[in-house]
């Protein structure tokens, strides 16, 4: 059980909070729409949602704290213990665990001897496996602090992780340079992104997810895909056609009369 009271801000702390989230309220026409940017705005100033924080969000949007942890334990954005200055995520969903997204992680584990969610001694990197980026053209990614690096290897991942341990500047694949966790709740809390360059920084999906937006300005369409079976057959012959990728005849239903489609049993059995 949390322990009581939950300790409050130092006064010249939750003077400064208290002018922010009064900004961030405003923009609002019910308060309690604001308290998802009010979680990153106390998020900005420990590094994770602590007691405080929470205390700090209810009494702002005059809410109970059971309210604010119910949506604070919703999100995973939202870190409940402490954590590093570089969210190092790797994508382990499908088609970034098959282009060696399983294996970045593994060696990472390894290199930074951390566990999934688990921060280095000196607090720099926390490493995590995160689900789909959207950025599958570029597979496989590791994000940093929502930062894009992509088609990266177990080498350059090490690399990366090292460099930022070390000090070292890293520059995303795409969009704004990189920034401290602290720095990207802020910026997620709403208020200005002052890094240079930030603003006109771009990058943007990859040519096989960017077809339909093709098509739909009216662009021709990219050339047809045509498979190695297919490409070598005979003009007056069709490829063969089986429901799988596999040559081998797939028994059904209407070539197996020995193994019939439909129910084994009779009904309410």
């Amino acid at each position: 059980m949390p322990q009581m009271p939950v300790p409050d801000y130092p006064a010249e702390v939750r003077t400064r909070l208290e002018a922010d989230a009064r900004e961030v309220i405003a923009r609002y026409p019910d308060s309690r729409s604001a308290l998802l940017p009010l979680l990153h705005l106390v998020q900005s100033e420990e590094g994770h949602v602590t007691r405080t924080g929470v205390r700090f969000c209810a009494e702002m949007l005059k809410l109970t704290t059971a309210e604010v942890t119910a949506v604070t334990t919703f999100y995973t954005m939202y870190r409940r213990k402490p954590s590093g200055d570089y969210q190092v995520g790797v994508c382990t969903n499908t088609l970034c665990a098959v282009m060696g997204g399983d294996a970045i992680f593994e060696a990472l584990q390894q290199h930074l001897e951390l566990g999934n969610g688990e921060t280095t001694e000196d607090g720099k990197v926390t490493l995590e496996h995160i689900e789909c980026n959207a950025a599958c053209d570029f597979a496989p990614v590791v994000m940093v602090n929502w930062e894009f690096f992509d088609n990266q290897t177990v080498e350059s991942a090490k690399r990366l992780v090292d460099d930022l341990r070390a000090g070292r500047t890293v520059e995303p694949t795409r969009g704004a340079p990189l920034c401290t966790y602290k720095e990207t709740a802020r910026i997620l809390a709403g208020f200005p992104d002052t890094r240079p360059g930030a603003v006109e920084a771009g990058g943007s999906a990859g040519p096989a997810s960017l077809v339909g937006l093709r098509l739909a300005k009216g662009e021709a369409a990219p050339g047809r895909v045509v498979s190695p079976r297919s490409a070598g057959a005979p003009q007056d012959e069709s490829p063969p056609t089986h429901p799988s990728s596999h040559d081998a005849p797939q028994r059904t239903s209407a070539s197996d009369p020995h193994h019939p489609a439909g129910p084994i049993a009779e009904e309410g059995e």
